[in-house]
């Protein structure tokens, strides 16, 4: 499955089989499937399904705005739910879900540990960085030029930053193109490299520039803002805020199922 760019290969109810081991062989580009990452669908006491997101090198991820959206319009397409918005549990809690074809909306967990002008020095220079956890924790640098910078060498370095030390953080870099607009290049922790979307990176991305944009509104019902990702298509990013707690955060966008096979172990 692909949502805006960013790619995934969905099993379900996985059992005696490694799926850290599975991930990296399956998303090797050369001699695997190909992959950005491995979705893992279960089933769960505490919501209608379960998600486990293995990214690429196998290691685990506690939640995928990408993912959860394709796996919402996976579960529409094969599992016909009773329910029109489903609950997903994940490791970043608990994730509602409605898809319609090939459009899918997600209601994410509330963003946390929300870090503005965070100083932070690289190759002896002095920068500030925003810091927010959309479910994964994400840095997020704003920039003139974005189709200039080198993302894999500049993220690499920041993805390590000790200031995000023991997790790691995911590192974007943000132009902003107006007030109802972003455009955002990722930097994926687990992938190693840009992607060529991230959706937990749009949504933290969406909201840093809409506080940015608006540091007046302290508390709104109506909050929007759209996402351009390299792969050219716009993510919608709605929430809430009251007395600038973020919360009730919504993520639109496109899931696609693009083949079905069978993978020899």
């Amino acid at each position: 499955m692909v949502g805006a760019g960013n790619d995934f290969l969905v099993i379900e109810n996985l059992s005696k089989t490694d799926p850290q081991k599975l991930a990296v062989a399956m998303c090797a580009r050369q001699t695997g499937v190909g992959a950005d990452g491995l979705l893992l669908l279960g089933t769960s006491k505490k919501a209608d399904y379960q998600m486990r997101i293995i990214n690429s090198d196998g290691s685990e991820a506690e939640m995928c705005g990408n993912g959860v959206r394709c796996l919402a319009v996976y579960i529409t397409h094969f599992k016909k739910p009773k329910k029109k918005l489903f609950t997903i549990e994940t490791l970043a809690g608990m994730v509602e879900g409605q898809a319609n074809r090939e459009t899918a909306r997600v209601h994410l967990s509330d963003p946390k540990d929300y870090r503005p002008d965070l100083p932070l020095e690289i190759n002896g220079r002095s920068l500030k960085a925003n810091s927010i956890d959309t479910g994964v924790p994400h840095l997020i640098i704003f920039v003139d030029g974005l189709d200039n910078i080198a993302v894999n060498e500049l993220g690499r370095q920041l993805r390590h930053h000790a200031a995000f030390e023991p997790r790691g953080t995911n590192v974007n870099f943000v132009e902003q193109k107006n007030e109802t607009l972003v455009a955002v290049r990722t930097y994926e922790r687990g992938v190693e490299a840009e992607t060529n979307a991230c959706g937990t990176g749009a949504v933290a991305s969406g909201i840093v520039g809409f506080l940015l944009a608006h540091p007046q509104i302290q508390t709104t019902k109506k909050a929007v803002m759209n996402v351009l990702t390299k792969s050219r298509e716009i993510l919608e990013i709605s929430f809430q805020i009251n007395n600038g707690r973020i919360f009730d955060v919504w993520l639109k966008g496109s899931g696609k199922i693009i083949a079905q096979g069978e993978y020899y172990v």
